[in-house]
């Protein structure tokens, strides 16, 4: 965008008369610094298959009230378009986490929503992810709206959009929804919201609260597959929420499954939009759960568990000796396939689903047991989608799905990642594992033995801004061009550009190279975040054969990235 667009846009914002006061006075503190100005209006905050994600405040390119409303009513058309009167009995369903201005902004998609016509359902309190995917099928909703940005640092916050099945909507509804967001160009076209009053008054706005809560987890619970309270009873469980909004179901279900010995981080324990007690709420990020592992050895734990702020993943460390070791979110999903087939009855039409950058463990132990193992492209929304067609079409069993970066979901009750009911199987397993004097460490060792030693690893680069987003597209057509004979030092045997439309896949940004003598490393731009991310999956006959692979390819990014 040139130099006179985005000022342009930004004197637009200043120009407009409804402006908030405090807007105005953020607007006008950067009058002076072209690149703060340039990065917030250099574009409309992207809607793509993952909603709207992105920094807070004010500006075409930020998190603001005025890019939810231009977003709500983009989604009112399209719902009134395709659904009519019955989008407006149906209604759209509501949660928002912890974030700074997530209910607010929760309560503007409502009232947005409420001026078309639509009724709305809002959460009357924290609500995690998954039960929102879940509501939103109880209740035979149109849709749903969750106001979060996941695992994001606390400036960030985010808008999801999950269709009538409870799954966060792909290409096709994402495409149709913003064409409609497109007839918003300007801020005084927004349509005028109604207020919360005559909202309640016409019966548009609804509160929903404990009865949703208690039928989740409900829901939860029949996926529950150890009987052995004894050993439940037995473990001994360090738990963080991390701030979000995971302490209430994932607390209650450990309870009701029979956990007794579950100890919650008193510092962690509370919502905190400024997650004051980490630098990143993300149980991928080893620092996450470091005050959990200290409190853990405090008590003797034999397992620590941590859910990111909407309770869609969750990191686990497991005692080993004097010190606990964290697992990857590869080496937890090996474990749930292994814990769950082996307990339920596999026939020909059982099927895992992973992702086209999660390990191949869990896909080998899941062909052992019997079960078909199904690719799909990076993000849940697209194991979710299969889902759908399963119920529709009757050929397929879904089992699990799983994702390397900590997302699982073993039943159907929700068509998302589910931390909940994860972090209840996790315990689960544990328990039966220590019954036999055991910990997962022990079982993870026996499955690299009996399928080979993976090591995955992932490495992210984060390129913030205009300029960022540039060098991410650049190094990618530098991959596209450049020979694909050998990378790192390691023999390619093909090279998959997923861009083209490949595997009966919708065309993505990945590449993908697999390795002569076994493995993979994969290369994406990250969907929701300014970062471009290194996939490392490789094979060897012991765990250090592995990692000398996994070094040298880290290598070889490293002077790419230089």
């Amino acid at each position: 965008m040139s130099n006179m667009e985005y000022r342009v846009r930004y004197r637009q914002w200043l120009d407009y008369e409804a402006l908030e006061p405090d807007m105005r006075a953020e607007l006008e503190a950067i009058k002076d610094n072209e690149e703060e100005i340039r990065d917030r209006f250099c574009q409309e905050l992207t809607f793509g298959t993952a909603g709207l994600r992105g920094k807070m405040g004010v500006g075409s390119n930020r998190m603001n009230v005025y890019t939810v409303q231009r977003a709500t009513s983009g989604l009112a058309l399209y719902l009134l378009s395709t659904y009519g009167r019955d989008a407006m009995q149906r209604g759209v369903v509501i949660a928002y986490d912890n974030r700074e201005n997530s209910e607010l902004f929760a309560k503007e998609a409502a009232l947005t929503l409420n001026g078309f016509g639509i009724r709305t359902y809002v959460f009357d309190r924290l609500a995690p992810t998954p039960e929102l995917s879940f509501a939103v099928k109880y209740r035979q909703s149109i849709a749903g709206i969750v106001i979060t940005a996941s695992h994001n640092p606390k400036e960030y916050n985010g808008y999801k959009v999950y269709n009538e099945h409870g799954c966060q909507i792909t290409g096709e509804m994402a495409e149709a929804i913003l064409e409609k967001i497109d007839i918003y160009q300007e801020l005084a076209a927004l349509p005028v919201q109604m207020s919360y009053e005559n909202a309640k008054a016409m019966d548009l706005y609804h509160e929903i609260g404990n009865a949703y809560h208690q039928v989740f987890q409900k829901a939860v619970l029949e996926q529950a597959l150890l009987h052995d309270s004894a050993a439940k009873e037995n473990l001994n469980i360090v738990y963080t929420p991390l701030h979000g909004t995971g302490l209430g179901p994932v607390t209650a279900v450990l309870d009701k499954d029979g956990f007794s010995a579950v100890h919650v981080l008193e510092s962690q324990k509370e919502p905190d939009t400024q997650f004051s007690t980490v630098h990143s709420p993300n149980p991928e990020d080893k620092d996450a759960l470091q005050l959990a592992i200290a409190y853990a050895k405090e008590l003797d734990a034999d397992i620590v568990l941590g859910t990111d702020p909407d309770c869609d993943r969750v990191g686990i460390a497991v005692k080993n000796g004097d010190d606990y070791t964290l697992l990857t979110g590869n080496q937890t999903g090996a474990l749930l396939v292994d814990y769950v087939l082996s307990r339920k009855q596999m026939d020909d039409k059982s099927v895992v689903i992973k992702t086209i950058v999660t390990s191949e463990l869990g896909a080998d132990i899941a062909k052992a047991r019997g079960a078909e193992v199904m690719n799909v492209l990076t993000g849940f929304k697209y194991i979710g989608e299969k889902m759908i067609g399963f119920e529709e079409t009757r050929d397929h069993n879904f089992v699990m799905g799983y994702e390397e970066s900590y997302g699982y979901l073993v039943g159907s009750h929700a068509k998302d990642k589910d931390a909940v009911v994860a972090s209840m199987l996790i315990c689960e397993m544990a328990a039966y594992q220590k019954a036999q004097g055991r910990t997962l460490l022990d079982r993870l060792e026996e499955l690299y033995q009996e399928h080979g030693y993976y090591k995955d690893v992932v490495d992210s680069f984060t390129l913030p801004g205009v300029d960022g987003q540039e060098r991410i597209a650049d190094i990618m057509d530098r991959l596209r061009a450049a020979d694909a004979g050998q990378f790192g030092g390691l023999a390619v045997a093909e090279r998959k550009d997923y861009a083209e439309g490949i595997d009966e896949l919708p065309k993505a940004n990945v590449l993908k190279y697999f390795f002569a003598d076994g493995g993979w490393m994969a290369v994406r731009p990250s969907g929701t975040e300014p970062k471009i991310k290194f996939y490392y999956s490789v094979k060897g006959e012991s765990m250090k054969a592995a990692e000398d692979k996994v070094e040298s390819l880290r290598n070889a990014v490293k002077e790419l990235m230089a």
